[in-house]
Parts: C-alpha cells; sequence; structure tokens
C-alpha cells in the first residue's frame, strides 16, 4: 500500500486546512497521526474501511473531522479552529482489520504533510 499525504500548509490561528491521503488500495483502516518537533507521535482520528467506527483524539474533538471517499480511494482530514499546538508533520497511516489509535498497529505509513499553525 502506498499512500501518499496532502494539503499541508501556513495557516493562522482560527483557520481551517483540509490533508488529503490517497491510498493505492482500500479495505484498510486509515488514521492520521502528527508528529510536533522533540515529541512522539501521536494519534490524531482514524476511520474503518466501512467508515462504521470514526475515532477522534481528545484534543481535537469538535474542530478536527476525518472523512474517507472510498471510490477514490481517499481519506481527508478537516482541521478547523487550529490552534499553534497543531502545528506538527501530519502522517496518514493504513492497517489492515479494525481501527486503532496505536502507531504501533499500522502496517503502513505516508511521508507526512507539514502543519504550521501561526499565532
Amino acid at each position: 500500500v502506498q499512500l501518499q499525504a496532502s494539503g499541508g500548509g501556513l495557516v493562522q490561528a482560527g483557520g481551517s486546512l483540509r490533508l488529503s491521503c490517497a491510498a493505492s488500495g482500500r479495505s484498510y483502516a486509515m488514521g492520521w497521526f502528527r508528529q510536533a518537533p522533540g515529541k512522539e507521535r501521536e494519534f490524531v482520528a482514524a476511520i474503518s474501511w466501512n467508515i462504521a467506527n470514526i475515532y477522534l483524539a481528545d484534543s481535537v474533538k469538535g474542530r478536527f473531522t476525518i472523512a474517507r471517499d472510498n471510490a477514490k480511494n481517499t481519506v481527508y482530514l478537516q482541521m478547523s479552529n487550529l490552534k499553534p499546538e497543531d502545528t506538527a508533520v501530519y502522517y496518514c497511516a493504513a492497517k489492515l482489520g479494525g481501527i486503532s489509535t496505536t502507531t504501533a498497529e499500522y502496517d503502513y505509513w505516508g511521508q507526512g504533510t507539514l502543519v504550521t499553525v501561526s499565532s
């Protein structure tokens, strides 16, 4: 499975961005993670292959949503009301089976896209 994340950039606090992740396969649970400088990679959001299950980290609930279009093999992370602490490299990841919030359970990773939120 090849993953290609895009959509990162520089945005002011309170702004919005939508990240996209194109996958070469469709029957995978997909997740978004992020890693800020000097910090460990952390879970952001995940969605099952059939869209029946969605997880969001508490830090982004009410501001971020995750969605997928299986016809396009693409997963989206809509980010709103962005805060400086959301600044990080965002990675999309794929795994077989059910969704997970655990980094180690994901089998495939994209290259990451940088999101910078200025105050």
